[in-house]
């Protein structure tokens, strides 16, 4: 049987605008994720993330990964995910307001472009 750590804390608003988004529940993939000096894989919240996701709503297996270009860029991650004992259940936010400020990495124009639903603000 494995154990997990549970860890209480605040999770990580990356939204402009709070009260206006729509997110879409996904399963986040552990693939190339490296753990952190905790020994923890930690996907940050504002990752940009995709997979096919939305061109099937009915794969509930199909699993988002991280981009590496706006081939399959789709959402966003709404909040922290760890990986660390494998695939892990979170939210892709495909709709809302990111504050620019709040996110790891700031997303390229063309990442922009691609995810059409979704507005960056300084």
């Amino acid at each position: 049987m494995k154990f997990t750590e549970t860890k209480y804390t605040n999770k990580k608003e990356i939204l402009k605008f709070p009260d206006h988004y729509v997110n879409l529940a996904v399963t986040v993939d552990d693939t190339g994720i490296v753990a952190n000096a905790d020994g923890h894989k930690i996907v940050p919240a504002g990752t940009i993330i995709g997979n096919g996701i939305l061109n099937d709503l009915t794969k509930k297996a199909k699993k988002a990964v991280t981009t590496t270009g706006v081939s399959n860029a789709e959402g966003v991650l709404f909040y922290d995910v760890d990986v660390t004992y494998g695939p892990a259940p979170g939210a892709m936010l495909i709709h809302g307001f990111i504050d620019l400020g709040k996110i790891p990495t700031a997303p390229t124009p063309e990442e922009i472009t691609a995810l059409k639903q979704i507005t960056f603000l300084k």
